[in-house]
């Protein structure tokens, strides 16, 4: 059965380090799959590809990674078929950006999006290309036909566990503003959420280490657009327990540490749902007490 296939362009544009923002334009590797690329989807799950008439089939949700380095591996930058391209950044040194990626269930298509972050181990791998704790790991998403604004209204209520994971990056300069992902902001752009169009990037996620890690970070991923847009309905415990497997395998099946995280996901959603810090929060999200408008009743400077 015919099925879509990823390869390099050629273009030698994509195989060398440019200037920042001076990477090539990313490529829709969302559109134009096969039926049989979806052929071992349930119906549930093929509510989030679209099926044309031509017979193609594009991924409801899309996502992209930036993967930033101290260095790159000596000879490792060249054209992935998982890349846009490679930039020097200002903030830690270097970074790779994956083309548009269809975000998409488990199945073949999806291990079409794993076998390219394989190939691209060399860079992605800190036992090859190094990062260190300047480096980000940002994440943007897009759902087909929704804006970016109504897509953050949407991930809000099941971010918790977002900021939960990556909770000591919440007060790093460049993704700190705008903790409780409010729609109307100052205009910063280092937001924890940042609005762009019709998608939003969380800014939030700490580097990446490693092919496994960003895997887990898909399906993460891949749970919250699923809950934001065919359950938006759903309470965030059932949504923790649907995503509890992801944090366990990201943890190395440590199931007291996958319980602590998770526990601290509930406050999360609760400062997220009320737009108020509380106690479990406050030490992460305002630890030098400029946010005071924003606590709870009930906390104080000295009780905290």
């Amino acid at each position: 059965m015919d099925t879509i296939q990823y390869t390099t362009t050629g273009d030698y544009n994509r195989n060398r380090v440019v200037g920042y923002h001076r990477s090539p334009s990313p490529k829709h590797l969302g559109l134009g799959a096969k039926k049989g690329d979806i052929a071992t989807l349930k119906s549930a799950q093929k509510r989030n590809v679209i099926e044309l008439d031509s017979g193609d089939v594009n991924s409801k949700f899309t996502i992209g990674f930036e993967v930033e380095k101290a260095r790159f591996s000596r000879g490792a930058v060249t054209e992935y078929a998982l890349f846009a391209g490679f930039e020097r950044d200002g903030s830690c040194g270097y970074e790779a950006i994956t083309h548009i990626l269809p975000l998409l269930p488990k199945g073949e298509w999806r291990n079409k999006v794993f076998n390219m972050m394989f190939e691209a181990k060399r860079i992605i791998e800190d036992s090859y290309s190094p990062s260190d704790t300047r480096c980000g790991g940002h994440i943007t998403l897009a759902v087909d036909g929704m804006s970016g604004e109504e897509l953050m209204n949407r991930l809000r209520k099941f971010s918790g566990v977002m900021y939960a994971l990556f909770r000591r990056r919440l007060n790093n300069s460049y993704c700190r503003s705008n903790p409780f992902m409010e729609v109307e902001t100052n205009g910063s752009r280092y937001q924890v959420c940042l609005r762009k169009g019709d998608r939003v990037e969380f800014r939030l996620p700490s580097r990446v280490t490693g092919v496994k890690q960003m895997m887990r970070r898909y399906e993460l991923c891949y749970t919250m657009l699923d809950f934001a847009v065919n359950r938006p309905n759903a309470s965030f415990k059932t949504f923790v327990k649907a995503v509890r497997p992801i944090v366990l395998s990201m943890y190395g099946r440590d199931e007291a540490k996958c319980e602590e995280i998770l526990t601290l996901s509930e406050a999360f959603n609760k400062m997220l749902r009320t737009g108020r810090i509380n106690e479990e929060t406050l030490p992460w999200v305002d630890p030098l007490r400029h946010m005071t408008d924003r606590w709870n009743r009930g906390l104080s400077i000295d009780g905290c």
